[in-house]
């Protein structure tokens, strides 16, 4: 298992939780960054001394988290020298009828989240076009074009929320980072449930192309639009996969 520390994506999810349901919403968290595939199936989190402060929280209550996560099989805490907690979540295959299942499940939600995540990753990407990006940044963000896009289709789904949920985060607003990864969690199982043809991963590699491209010619326009088509086309492969 490997033992890479978390990607910087890792901000949009690893934030102070408030203080009146903070155990709740310390495991709503935790879950949140292991369903996305920030820390994927084999990594570590982050260790304890740095985790409870970015999530404002005592070291007692997220290990009464990580506890709680440990008995339901999505981690494993292990002592020593390389020690610490490790996911063990594997996304499940998708399988005849999730789809349908999960769709029917959400109901009106399910417009619901994707106006949202609309409205939430077009303006991530408008605000992020009209930012100077540093010489780290860009390299963050063609990297992580890179990798989706090369991705092979058992890796697709978490490279490509690695890939978004960074322009929210490089926008550089806590609250847009966190509510891009909020959109995507709303649909994670939705998406979890469509099969990755290698035809679609190529498609989306034009796609993320085109929005890297506007937001480095520093076109907001340009880059609302490409964002606008790519997640219509995304809608469009869930309405077809549903019909």
């Amino acid at each position: 298992m490997s033992e890479r520390p978390v990607d910087l994506a890792a901000s949009a999810v690893f934030r102070p939780v408030r203080e009146g349901n903070a155990f709740e919403e310390t495991v709503e968290r935790l879950l949140q960054a292991i369903k996305l595939g920030v820390v994927a199936l084999g990594e570590r989190l982050p260790p304890e001394r740095e985790l409870a402060p970015r999530l404002g929280i005592s070291r007692v209550t997220l290990r009464e988290a990580i506890r709680a996560l440990q008995h339901e099989g999505y981690v494993e805490s292990r002592r020593g020298r390389f020690g610490g907690t490790f996911v063990t979540y594997r996304p499940p295959e998708p399988r005849r009828g999730d789809l349908e299942r999960v769709a029917a499940g959400m109901g009106e939600r399910l417009s619901d989240a994707l106006v949202f995540r609309m409205a939430v990753e077009t303006g991530a990407a408008q605000a992020l076009a009209v930012r100077l990006l540093t010489d780290q940044e860009v390299e963050r963000l063609t990297s992580c074009l890179r990798e989706a896009d090369a991705a092979a289709p058992g890796e697709y789904r978490r490279l490509d929320t690695r890939f978004h949920l960074t322009l929210g985060e490089l926008t550089g607003s806590p609250l847009l980072a966190a509510a891009c990864a909020d959109a995507r969690m709303r649909l994670n199982d939705l998406l979890g449930a469509i099969p990755v043809l290698r035809r679609n991963i190529e498609h989306a590699a034009v796609q993320h192309a085109a929005i890297v491209e506007a937001i480095l010619a520093g076109d907001p326009d340009a880059a609302r639009r490409a964002v606008a088509e790519h997640l219509d086309g995304t809608a469009a492969l869930l309405r077809g996969f549903l019909t």
